[in-house]
């Protein structure tokens, strides 16, 4: 399966104000907010998602439509840590999962998963990692 979607929760969203949230932006078009189903735990200074099958866990972020998907995703894949040539356990894996959107409908599109155990990792169990007061 193939998607021209990214969903975002943490230092990729537009707000986040990091040098690759400026990349995915000029790369990319906001096209709605909404949420997957999935929990939320501070990794460091950036956030970790995995995924869940309970429509109460939620994690909420930004989609955006990737113009360069070569492009936008060689770099992205290096930044989350993605790395299928080496033999540590990559940071992230990147999957397709639903995303629910603020209208009520809802789209296919790449999420980037926490790849490590979770154990220990203090949760944000308000899904919402920008609005996190204790980062």
């Amino acid at each position: 399966m193939k998607s021209d979607y990214i969903f975002v929760y943490g230092t990729l969203l537009k707000d986040a104000e990091h040098s690759m949230s400026k990349f995915l932006e000029k790369h990319s078009a906001h096209e709605a907010d909404g949420c997957f189903y999935g929990k939320l735990y501070l990794v460091s200074w950036f956030p970790g998602a995995i995924p869940s099958k309970n429509p109460s866990e939620k994690v909420y972020g930004s989609l955006f439509r990737v113009f360069d998907f070569e492009t936008v995703f060689k770099a992205l894949d290096v930044y989350e840590g993605v790395n299928p040539q080496s033999l540590e356990p990559d940071l992230f894996q990147r999957h397709i999962v639903s995303i629910y959107l603020e209208d009520h409908s809802v789209i296919e599109a790449w999420v980037y998963f926490f790849n490590h155990p979770v154990e220990g990792l203090k949760q944000i169990t308000s899904g919402d990692f920008l609005n996190y007061s204790e980062k």
